[in-house]
């Protein structure tokens, strides 16, 4: 039997696209082989849709999803959000653990999304935490939801690899209580990120707080950090934009803790 943008199942998994019924469910949707296959290696597929064509493709992928449906192209097209998706989609439980939960593991690098309300930017500062390892990446605020579709394909899979939390602002206190010490990015911070390596101030458990690229970070989060730190500029570029200055400051951690 092959669904049909008119089958239940098929309507209840579309409504996925939006963030209520993301929220409301508890589940989002993964699109394509390499974001399916790392959701099944997280154990977080519900349901892996595709076409016929697809799914012969992938038969590795669809043996070890626990429900497999078989769709239509223009139902596929229906459930996927790119212009040229690559015939599977699954519906996942989303993964979210607390904030206590995740510094109970006392990681050595965690980065953390400010209020960064632009997927695409979210999903690549958490593919990158996740590259530099990174054991936690905290949505705090009023940011971006991480199962935003345009997110999960930015990170590569990443979203599987590391634990993801969503909670408010006031998370500085227990960082600090986990044992890291806490940078936030600022063009106008007063420490030079090269002059931080120098000095070996990176050597140890860090918490990186980045902001959106409009607004920056709020200012009670520059307040209460340690550090307020900033990339320093060689050229004659005016910034970084966010993602580029995430990169740069984790792999800085990355380098010193090794």
């Amino acid at each position: 039997m092959t669904f049909t943008t008119r089958t239940p199942r098929v309507v209840a998994a579309r409504r996925l696209q939006r963030r209520r019924d993301r929220d409301q469910s508890g589940r989002f949707l993964a699109e394509g082989p390499q974001a399916v296959r790392e959701a099944l290696g997280a154990g977080v597929v519900l349901e892996l849709f595709g076409t016929e064509e697809a799914l012969t493709r992938n038969g590795d992928l669809a043996l070890l999803a626990p429900q497999v449906s078989a769709v239509d192209e223009a139902a596929l097209a229906a459930l996927a959000e790119t212009v040229q998706p690559q015939g599977l989609v699954a519906v996942c439980e989303q993964a979210d653990v607390s904030l206590g939960d995740a510094l109970a593991k006392r990681p050595r690098l965690v980065a953390v999304a400010a209020e960064i309300r632009d997927p695409g930017n979210a999903g690549t500062v958490l593919r990158t935490a996740d590259a530099a390892g990174a054991g936690a990446v905290i949505f705090a605020g009023d940011a971006v939801d991480p199962y935003n579709g345009k997110c999960v394909r930015a990170s590569a899979g990443s979203l599987f690899h590391v634990d993801i939390v969503r909670t408010g602002l006031s998370i500085v206190s227990a960082l600090r209580e986990a044992g890291l010490q806490v940078l936030a990015t600022s063009g106008y911070g007063a420490d030079n990120l090269d002059s931080l390596l120098d000095e070996g101030a990176l050597d140890g458990p860090t918490a990186w707080i980045f902001g959106s690229e409009a607004h920056g970070l709020p200012r009670d989060l520059l307040d209460a950090a340690d550090r307020r730190v900033r990339v320093p500029i060689y050229g004659g570029a005016e910034s970084l934009n966010l993602a580029a200055a995430a990169a740069v400051c984790l792999y800085a951690s990355a380098r010193a803790h090794r």
